[in-house]
C-alpha cells in the first residue's frame, strides 16, 4: 500500500465528464488525517503509521487515549486507524495527510461498513425465488428444501437461510477518482461506496493496478 486516507461519506451526486456524459459520483470528505504515532519493526514488529481523523469532544475521550494524543501534541480525534504503507520514512508525528495525495484518474479501493438491514428472509438476503402465489399454494416466501431427505439426514453446512443482513465490512475495488478539491478536502469517486451518509470510509490505492 503506497497511499491511504480516511474519509467521511457526504452523499452521492452526478456530474459531466469530458465526453459530456453523466457520471454518478460519491462525495467524500477526505482528511486531513494527523499522524499520531510511527510503528517500527525494531519496536513494534512491523512498519505502520497511526493516524487520527475528525476532532473529538474532550469529554468523550478517555484518559489513556487523551494521554496518547497529548504525547503527540495533537487534539483528540474521533477515529484512530493504522496504515501499513510501503515507506513510512517520509512521515513524522504531527504531519497531516491531505486529499492532495490523490489526483484525477487514480484508481482506489473504498472500504466501509454496509447499511444494516436487520433480520431478513432468504428472498431479500440471498435473492432466492419465491413459490407459487396461487390460492392453493401453501408455500410463498419460505426457505425451501432444507437438505437431501434421509441421506445425509441433516441441513448441509453453508445453507443460505434467513438472518441478519448488512452491517458488514465491504470493499469496493478499482474505483476511479473523478475530481479532487483540495480547498474543501473533497474526493469524488465514480460509482457508489458502502455505508450510510456520515460513515467512515477507508480509501487506499487499488490492489488491481
Amino acid at each position: 500500500m503506497k497511499k491511504a486516507i480516511l474519509a467521511k461519506k457526504i452523499g452521492m451526486t452526478q456530474l459531466f465528464n469530458e465526453k459530456s456524459e453523466f457520471v454518478p459520483v460519491t462525495v467524500l470528505e477526505a482528511g486531513p488525517c494527523s499522524v499520531i504515532q510511527k510503528k517500527l519493526v525494531e519496536t513494534d514488529g512491523y512498519n505502520a503509521i497511526q493516524v487520527g481523523f475528525i476532532d473529538a469532544k474532550p469529554k468523550n475521550v478517555i484518559k489513556p487515549i487523551a494521554g496518547h494524543f497529548k504525547k503527540a501534541n495533537i487534539n483528540p480525534k474521533k477515529f484512530i486507524r493504522e496504515f501499513r504503507l510501503d515507506d513510512i520514512s517520509e512521515f513524522n508525528v504531527g504531519d497531516e495527510i491531505k486529499v492532495d495525495i490523490f489526483v484525477q484518474g487514480d484508481k482506489v479501493d473504498a472500504i466501509g461498513t454496509s447499511k444494516g438491514k436487520g433480520f431478513q428472509g432468504s428472498i431479500k438476503r440471498h435473492n432466492h425465488h419465491r413459490g407459487p402465489m396461487a390460492h392453493g399454494s401453501k408455500y410463498h416466501r419460505g426457505v425451501g428444501s432444507m437438505s437431501s431427505a434421509t441421506t445425509p439426514g441433516k441441513v448441509k453446512k453453508g445453507k443460505k437461510m434467513p438472518g441478519h443482513m448488512g452491517a458488514r465490512r465491504v470493499t469496493v475495488q478499482n474505483l476511479e477518482v473523478i475530481k479532487v478539491d483540495v480547498s474543501k478536502n473533497l474526493l469524488l469517486l465514480k460509482g457508489s461506496v458502502p455505508g450510510p451518509k456520515g460513515s467512515l470510509i477507508f480509501i487506499k490505492d487499488t490492489v488491481k493496478a
